[in-house]
């Protein structure tokens, strides 16, 4: 009986899953160029890992070539760079995360806050428009300012009767540049995160806050702000995970690969593009990015684990 009973249910269960994939095929059908295409460039390029623990030979191919298991590790940890390139990607990005969550909601809430909405319509349009340029428009625009004979800044100094200033050989001076040019383009796209966060408020909760003689401060401090909570929460920990990576262009194009700025502007990422180059160390550029990868993913999921324990709701996952 016991036996006939598991068969029946069996029987069941294959009914009820033809049934429900019958049921759902058309939607099946147009997600399966989406779900190939992420199948073919997100986990089949994964055997590629193997490439961090092997001293890759072209002739013998990634699962012929050789096993060094934790030497090309040894790369970024015994250089003498290694504590300047970690220092430098860090702290740039602990940087880059702190302002840009400040500015884009401070930006998104005074867009918000504009009564006349095509003008804000218009703001929000020119603060997203430097997100779309390359970094080497950019780079261009920069050494137009920058350059140490023909840049503004340079004659703006010899026009005031101040010393020109070499720009490209001073690295002392580039973490304010690089901190600029990177909010100017990018806090743009942050702030239409927040704003379309904002439109999701009830405006129920200002209207009972204008009827108790709330100031506009105060509507910000107590609906806005607690509003957009839960999207800073999560933006904050997408960006923890990405705190070992570095925006390439940034710290690449920008400077335009002057070496004497190379003690601010050398991150992880350059400095396996240039070890790269120069070697030709398939297997180092691979631990490298295994390394970035895992560390993100722990870091990831430590903030979460801290949010989860603080306030549950606001948690990632």
């Amino acid at each position: 009986m016991k036996r006939l009973a598991r068969h029946a249910g069996g029987a069941r269960g294959k009914a009820g899953f033809f049934k429900t994939f019958k049921k759902n095929l058309p939607l099946t059908l147009m997600a399966l160029p989406a779900l190939i295409v992420m199948f073919l460039f997100r986990y089949l390029p994964m055997s590629g890992l193997l490439l961090a623990f092997k001293r890759f030979s072209v002739r013998k191919g990634i699962f012929g070539s050789d096993w060094v298991w934790l030497d090309n590790f040894k790369f970024l940890f015994e250089t003498t760079d290694a504590w300047v390139i970690t220092r430098n990607t860090i702290c740039y990005n602990v940087l880059f995360i702190a302002i840009d969550l400040i500015l884009a909601v401070a930006m998104a809430i005074g867009l918000n806050e504009l009564l006349n909405k095509r003008r804000a319509k218009a703001y929000q349009t020119i603060f997203m428009a430097p997100y779309f340029l390359s970094w080497v428009v950019v780079s261009f625009m920069a050494f137009s300012l920058f350059s140490v004979d023909d840049g503004l800044f340079n004659h703006l100094l010899a026009y005031f009767g101040f010393k020109g200033v070499d720009w490209y050989s001073e690295p002392g001076k580039w973490p304010f540049i690089l901190t600029f040019f990177q909010l100017w383009k990018t806090v743009g796209y942050s702030t239409v995160m927040y704003i379309s966060s904002l439109t999701g408020i009830s405006n129920d909760y200002y209207e009972a806050a204008v009827l108790d003689g709330a100031t506009k401060w105060q509507q910000i401090k107590w609906i806005t702000l607690p509003c957009l909570k839960p999207m800073m929460i999560v933006l904050t920990i997408l960006a923890i995970g990405r705190i070992f990576y570095t925006d390439f262009g940034l710290f690449f194009q920008l400077p335009r690969d002057s070496g004497p700025l190379y003690p601010a502007t050398q991150v992880i990422d350059t400095y396996v593009y240039r070890a790269l180059k120069e070697t030709g160390n398939v297997g180092m550029a691979a631990a490298a990015s295994l390394y970035q990868s895992v560390v993100g993913f722990l870091l990831v999921v430590g903030a979460n684990l801290v949010v989860r324990r603080i306030e549950p709701d606001s948690a990632l996952f």
